[in-house]
């Protein structure tokens, strides 16, 4: 049987070295300012959790800046650090498609090892590119199989495309990189179940990914024997991850296009699942037609994964809220927005939230079921007290490739995460032109530290 490792690593290879186009070299500092504004708020979302972390572990001092903590760090927790804040708010990008958060794992191995061997913008970009391919290429492959069987891609596919990414950073041989996913393949895991019942455990599957992604590039420098076909055989990344190991890896750049340009960036800090119906209720609320004391009841309809976990009305946590359909329409309704902000515990148990919530169920429409992931929709359905009913549908929620965020969109949302992670304004527009205009990175790295330390 072919070598399904090697036919992979071998297009993955073709792709890295053949010219990237300048537009996705714009797509991919769009991702990096993406990733540093999430993971920059996240810090403030988990500070006192991340001094709590430093208490128990008291990690040994470094060189290392994790994004937004002020205290230096040593390699492996700048990693650490930077994979669990950059998925504390479930804002980070991702695809339908790969059912994965693609950056936050690339971005989080990356940077630190980026300040270690002084790469350029241009090389710690192109490395991104290929580290989103490898985690695409792999989720697409195995998905929605992956998923049913309780997988996060994220904490899976997101290790080898982290291990990739980096092993192109480091100018690793041909040999090297294959002994880097070789660890990662045995390194991969990951759980849904930590979307369940409250648990604010989701970030650690992405902390987890991108520490175990630089280990694997470590143990690649040791003379280890490898398996030959780590993610095909019998026994290899595939059968374990899917069930399957007859499955045929797909080929990168799927249509032509690069994984990166595929990703969408999200504009409502909740679960991707839950976008279209926000989508929806926000659209309500801006035309001013529906008066929330005349709301009798609210049906939301939508595909099938995204209703199971995510149709829960009982929210006892900020987690639990951003996996929530109802949650989600609810606060759309009310305020017509659906940031971070609406996603901070003082708005969980509002009176007016816990009532509309309670009024809400979702429920799976086949057509809908059939047309993902070229097409996440979603209907909100409301009947009215007084005999009235309205709907609206959406098939293409805001912030898809194909429905993207305008710039002043993407940058009012960048600068409103920087001022949330405690940075200014002015930190904002340095930040920006730094990646944009790519500038030193060490100048861009210098000004990543934080107000949250241990």
């Amino acid at each position: 049987m072919d070598n399904q490792t090697d036919i992979l690593l071998r297009k993955i290879d073709e792709l890295y070295k053949a010219d990237v186009p300048e537009l996705v070299y714009e797509r991919a500092k769009l991702a990096l300012l993406d990733y540093i504004g999430v993971t920059l708020a996240g810090t403030e979302a988990m500070k006192e959790k991340v001094k709590e972390y430093f208490a128990a572990a008291q990690p040994e001092a470094g060189i290392f800046t994790a994004i937004g903590v002020s205290t230096k760090c040593n390699l492996k927790d700048a990693v650490f650090l930077n994979g669990l804040h950059a998925h504390a708010m479930d804002f980070d990008d991702g695809t339908n498609a790969g059912i994965i958060h693609l950056g936050s794992p690339v971005f989080s191995v990356l940077l630190p090892l980026t300040q270690r061997c002084q790469a350029d913008m241009k090389k710690l970009l192109r490395s991104a590119i290929i580290g989103y391919e490898m985690s695409y290429t792999l989720a697409t492959t195995i998905q929605p199989r992956h998923k049913e069987m309780g997988y996060h891609a994220t904490g899976t596919c997101g290790v080898l495309g982290a291990a990739v990414a980096a092993s192109y950073l480091l100018d690793y041989s041909e040999e090297e990189r294959k002994r880097a996913v070789a660890f990662a393949s045995v390194s991969a895991s990951g759980m849904l179940q930590v979307l369940d019942d409250g648990s604010e455990l989701k970030p650690y599957n992405v902390a987890k990914a991108a520490l175990l992604g630089l280990v694997a590039v470590q143990m690649a420098k040791c003379s280890f024997q490898v398996h030959a076909n780590p993610i095909g055989g019998e026994r290899g990344f595939l059968q374990m991850m899917a069930g399957d190991a007859s499955i045929r890896v797909k080929s990168p750049k799927q249509e032509g296009r690069y994984a990166i340009e595929r990703a969408y960036v999200k504009p409502y800090a909740a679960c991707r699942y839950c976008h279209p119906a926000i989508d929806a209720a926000i659209q309500i609320h801006k035309a001013g037609t529906v008066k929330i004391t005349n709301i009798e009841k609210i049906l939301v309809k939508t595909y099938a994964l995204a209703v199971n976990k995510h149709d829960h009305t009982v929210i006892p946590t900020a987690a639990s809220a951003k996996m929530s359909i109802p949650y989600g329409v609810s606060v759309g309704l009310l305020y017509g927005k659906a940031g971070f902000e609406q996603y901070q515990e003082k708005y969980l148990h509002l009176a007016d939230m816990e009532k509309l919530i309670q009024k809400i169920s979702v429920e799976a429409d086949k057509d809908m079921t059939d047309a993902f992931p070229q097409r996440t929709y979603a209907k909100v359905e409301i009947w009215m007290k007084d005999g009235g009913k309205m709907e609206k549908r959406v098939s293409l929620p805001k912030g898809e490739p194909e429905n993207p965020l305008t710039p002043d969109e993407f940058y009012k949302r960048f600068e409103e995460l920087l001022v949330y992670g405690g940075k200014t304004a002015g930190d904002a527009e340095q930040i920006w032109e730094c990646v944009i205009r790519e500038r030193d990175i060490r100048n861009l790295l210098a000004g990543l530290g934080g107000r949250c330390f241990g």
